[in-house]
């Protein structure tokens, strides 16, 4: 008799636990989606006429509006979790396909991230072809599971395999894109959590897979810590976001005038620039690169105002970018609260292509200097620059 009680406190202990998690997760998840739509809406409604200054759809970012959709996937998660219908294949089917949803708006929220990988990093191609690939695995997990159900192989449940799999491949993609956006804005301690967060979050799910591991209170609770924790750090992404909106100069307050070569005259009010003179000297790469950019945002249109930087094109590396900042900071001598950043002189607009932010109207220089760099290249593009 007295096993009988046993077994019976341990089964509800165990569903008391099930449905502590469950609730946790619902309303810790809905709050916190709620909340990032939120911040979303107030931080576009504060900044709309600068966003807009900047004369690209793409930089109107949705990046925080999908991490709080993604989140709020987590809440319907948890909600479904709650309920055990008959058809165990179609109780499965709809968690996978709530799994792979919440991929999707993660993946989409990297799209607009300047420190993601380069191979989704505004790239809708590829955005498409690795959205492609999250459904066909969710559909292959249904499929094993109206198969095999739960049934483990060698320790190894097969049929939520293929969920795991796409949860690992998008946490490594979070853990990376996380870590270099906030070690490239300053926020070390905070880059390694978002690491040591992603890691946990992916560990506390080895349990549907994998039978070795026991999905216990321990479990639970971790699985509880490690997305609250990576909500917290979305909050502080989006914090950030609007630190980085509001520290960025305005296109309409920069000038920069090419007097020379190698010497150029540069206006940036909000970083307390106001003509400085900066002599590039014997770093001629990055002053040609710099008035490359000069010339295609001040007469080009369209498409023609890009430089496609990569292997083989126009400019090689993005490297080149961050050097024509560090040079002006470096020879103007600026401190801290001055510098400028990559951000700050050029915008990404998707697909490897960057574009000056200087307005077309506030970019001056020599006509004998233009017509100098002009004789020097051998795109038509540039020579019909030089007739205008």
């Amino acid at each position: 008799m007295s096993q009988i009680n046993e077994i019976t406190n341990n089964s509800t202990t165990v569903r008391s636990v099930e449905e502590f998690s469950a609730l946790a997760h619902i309303f810790i998840a809905l709050i916190a989606g709620v909340l990032l739509m939120a911040l979303w809406y107030h931080i576009r409604k504060k900044f709309n006429q600068r966003l807009k200054e900047e004369e690209q759809p793409q930089r109107i970012d949705k990046g925080l509006l999908f991490l709080g959709a993604a989140v709020l996937v987590w809440a319907l998660l948890g909600g479904w979790s709650r309920y055990h219908l008959e058809n165990e294949a179609l109780e499965h089917g709809v968690r996978s396909l709530l799994s792979t949803t919440n991929n999707v708006f993660l993946l989409m929220a990297l799209y607009y991230l300047n420190e993601a990988p380069l191979f989704i990093q505004r790239n809708k191609r590829n955005v498409k072809l690795i959205v492609a690939g999250l459904v066909i695995l969710s559909l292959s997990s249904i499929l094993l599971f109206t198969v095999y159900g739960d049934k483990a192989f060698n320790g190894i449940r097969i049929s939520f395999l293929p969920d795991f799999m796409l949860s690992a491949f998008l946490s490594v993609l979070l853990a990376v894109s996380f870590f270099k956006t906030f070690l490239q804005r300053g926020l070390r301690i905070i880059a390694v959590l978002s690491m040591a967060t992603v890691g946990v979050m992916l560990y506390s799910q080895l349990p549907e897979v994998f039978e070795s591991f026991q999905d216990n209170f321990a479990n639970n609770l971790l699985r509880i810590i490690a997305k609250t924790s990576l909500i917290s750090i979305f909050l502080v992404l989006a914090t950030n976001w609007v630190i980085q909106l509001a520290s960025t100069p305005r296109p309409s307050e920069m000038e920069v005038y090419f007097t020379d070569w190698s010497l150029i005259t540069l206006t940036v009010p909000s970083k307390n620039i106001h003509k400085k003179q900066i002599d590039f000297g014997s770093k001629t790469t990055q002053f040609k690169n710099l008035l490359r950019f000069s010339i295609r945002r001040k007469f080009g249109e369209g498409d023609e105002q890009y430089i496609e930087i990569g292997h083989g094109k126009e400019i090689d590396n993005q490297s080149y970018l961050s050097r024509i900042v560090n040079n002006i900071n470096e020879i103007a001598q600026l401190s801290e609260d001055e510098k400028l950043e990559r951000k700050d002189l050029f915008t990404f607009v998707g697909q490897g292509k960057y574009r000056l932010r200087i307005l077309p109207s506030h970019i001056n220089m020599e006509s004998t200097l233009l017509e100098e760099f002009v004789k020097d290249k051998e795109n038509d593009l540039y020579r019909s620059f030089s007739n205008e």
